[in-house]
């Protein structure tokens, strides 16, 4: 499927077009901001832009409102229907956000259950209702919010109206948008039906139509497969690359990806294609996580090279830095214009060997060279080999191997690589040496 050889780029909506936090209906800067920045991401090599959420919210768009409105701080359907035709235009794929877990205060079938209590016919629109309880904002009756937050009130998908009205919503965003896929928030939260059911939709309402879900920890199985999602974000692997950098201890990632997708029949996840990332809207910024600012470009290279979907967050691209403790807008700014820096030239010279390499979308993986500070793996598929190296020491370090070719061509450069059982890697460089 097209994801599978995509590279991602997400947006955050109501943080990129400056929306004040409370729902005042006032757009400051309109969502066809995007379009302005579509020559950067040609540039960058990006192929698909997940939005996070878009639709009428009461605060920060997980919160929905109405899932048939574009955010009034956005602007309008009209706007964004423009954007979705332009990034179709120049080759670039939509997904966006399926909040489906639970909706805001200001939905307007919670807000029939407000007025009416017992008698609304919405009562059970929601998981569990209390009418002899209470909750943080006074109501004189009890709901389920998501993990506590009364904001965030749990839907039940197990109610078929509840259902059909997420469902008709998706058709229509397909028949506005034209959208190509989505990505399911907490879907470790959702009901295991209503994914199968969601599948059997994507399935049938538009070819190639792409789920991804968010996940944290578990087996993604239980979620990712034939019946349910394509795929998920690897979170195990999102710490574990800043944390092998961190420690200097390389070990780390490369037993999570031996884990995950070695050749082993005991691997979790071989040849299947989890969202990759080094960063998101949830947490603190790379640039700003890592010890050493040269282990920068590495990072990319690393997610890059490793087997997944590459991810690149709005602003993560030249190098913005934001510490989730400085609370979510710190994370989530507006950008008056894209930035285009050395880091972002590297990114660049990634997602083109990413689009020129096959192998590093479906190749599998085998580790060739290990130590607390280097790592070596070979990406493998139909006959073509890419040799990902990475060395995060200052020093150079001699990668000893023989892989039965006296050269090879590294991507990331252009250059060639002659070797002798072996070759010598820069300090803090890294090469995607097609053999």
């Amino acid at each position: 499927m097209w994801a599978e050889e995509a590279v991602f780029y997400q947006i955050y909506p109501l943080g990129f077009c400056n929306a004040t936090f409370e729902n005042d209906g006032v757009c400051n800067e309109n969502i066809t901001k995007v379009i302005d920045w579509i020559p950067h991401l040609k540039k960058l090599g990006i192929t698909a832009i997940y939005f996070s959420p878009i639709f009428e919210s009461d605060t920060h768009g997980y919160n929905t409102r109405d899932y048939t409105k574009i955010d009034s701080r956005l602007g309008t359907n009209e706007d964004f229907a423009k954007v979705c035709k332009e990034l179709h235009a120049n080759g670039i794929k939509v997904v966006l956000d399926g909040v489906f877990n639970h909706v805001g205060r200001g939905f307007f079938a919670f807000q029939d259950v407000l007025k009416n209590r017992e008698s609304s016919p919405y009562v059970g629109w929601f998981d569990r209702i209390a009418f002899d309880g209470n909750s943080n904002y006074n109501d004189g009756l009890w709901y389920e919010g998501w993990e506590g937050n009364f904001d965030l009130v749990k839907l039940n998908l197990h109610n078929e109206d509840v259902i059909n009205h997420i469902f008709n919503a998706i058709r229509g965003w397909v028949n506005e948008f034209d959208i190509d896929g989505l990505r399911l928030d907490v879907a470790y939260c959702l009901d295991h039906d209503f994914i199968r059911r969601l599948r059997d939709l994507a399935n049938n309402i538009k070819p190639d139509f792409y789920l991804i879900g968010e996940t944290l920890h578990g087996d993604y199985n239980m979620i990712m497969n034939d019946g349910m999602l394509h795929s998920v974000t690897n979170y195990e692997c999102y710490k574990g690359l800043h944390s092998s950098f961190n420690s200097m201890n390389m070990f780390e990632i490369v037993h999570s990806l031996k884990r995950q997708f070695d050749k082993d029949p005991w691997c979790l996840y071989t040849g299947k294609h989890l969202l990759s990332f080094v960063d998101n809207h949830d947490v603190t910024r790379v640039a700003s996580i890592l010890n050493n600012e040269n282990h920068l470009p590495l990072i990319y290279a690393l997610c890059f090279g490793m087997p997944g979907i590459p991810c690149v967050y709005y602003g993560s691209e030249w190098g913005f830095k934001a510490r989730k403790e400085d609370g979510d807008p710190a994370l989530r700014p507006s950008f008056k214009e894209p930035e285009w820096n050395k880091l972002t030239d590297y990114i660049q010279r990634l997602a083109s060997a990413v689009h020129e390499a096959k192998a590093l979308s479906y190749g599998d993986f085998n580790s060739i060279i290990l130590t607390n500070e280097q790592c070596a793996f070979l990406r493998e598929w139909e006959g073509e080999r890419v040799l990902v190296c990475i060395n995060a020491s200052e020093n150079p370090f001699y990668m000893n191997f023989d892989l039965g070719v006296a050269s090879g061509t590294d991507l990331i450069s252009g250059d060639k690589i002659e070797f002798n059982n072996g070759f010598e890697i820069k300090g803090y460089s890294a090469h995607y040496l097609r053999l």
